[in-house]
């Protein structure tokens, strides 16, 4: 499917991250994953086989956005800090259709062309706490819920588990080598209350929902996977 651009501010056009290139880039992300540890997947079945979905990623460890890019039964283009974007990765992740974003502003372009990726029928993958932390939905921003309010998109709850548990003897900032990393995916559901609102109490209310949902499947896949 082909992607045109969308207008942003002043009727500025804006570029869609590349279809082709995430599926690219998942191509590597499958190699790279299945080569070094060994995932996983339960629950892949639930992401929507067609049709926009926002994947909401629990986030302790690096590598969990690449996990969930290999794993994952369709391309996702995940929202990435600009910081990220440095040398080599930064044609690097722009080729394999991730979108860079400012986390300290209202980065406009990064949200016209987030938005453009679910209006296009893509799958927008998200960090909901914003950092990497104990990756357990405790600190929940509001982008998420603007997205899904905005886009009517299904969010997808996804817990890593097992990335950050153990420190890896050769490269000590990643997991060690074959070590198993467990990848559970939840079933979708709407972040809205069905209205349409998009006010700020409209927000807050998918806000707190979105977190009951989190930590609810976070606690189901603790319990499935023995973690």
């Amino acid at each position: 499917m082909r992607r045109h651009p969308r207008r942003g501010e002043a009727g500025r056009k804006v570029s869609l991250p590349s279809e082709r290139g995430a599926e690219v880039g998942r191509r590597i992300g499958v190699g790279l994953m299945y080569g070094l540890w060994k995932p996983r997947v339960l629950g892949a079945w639930r992401v929507p086989a067609t049709g926009p979905a926002i994947l909401a990623v629990n986030h302790s460890h690096n590598i969990d956005g690449p996990m969930v890019m290999g794993v994952a039964p369709r391309p996702v283009h995940f929202l990435i800090k600009k910081e990220a974007f440095v040398g080599p990765l930064d044609p690097f992740l722009t080729g394999i259709g991730q979108l860079r974003v400012d986390r300290h502003s209202a980065d406009r372009t990064a949200i016209t062309r987030a938005l453009g990726v679910l209006a296009a029928g893509g799958v927008l993958g998200i960090f909901p706490e914003g950092t990497r932390g104990e990756g357990d939905f405790a600190a929940l921003r509001a982008g998420l819920a603007y997205f899904a309010v905005r886009s009517g998109a299904p969010v997808v709850p996804v817990a890593v588990l097992g990335s950050s548990d153990r420190r890896g003897r050769l490269i000590r900032g990643l997991p060690p080598l074959r070590h198993r990393v467990d990848v559970v995916f939840g079933d979708p559901f709407e972040a809205g209350d069905g209205s349409g609102r998009r006010t700020r109490g409209a927000l807050d209310e998918a806000t707190e929902r979105i977190r009951k949902q989190l930590t609810a499947h976070l606690e189901n896949a603790r319990r499935l996977t023995g973690r």
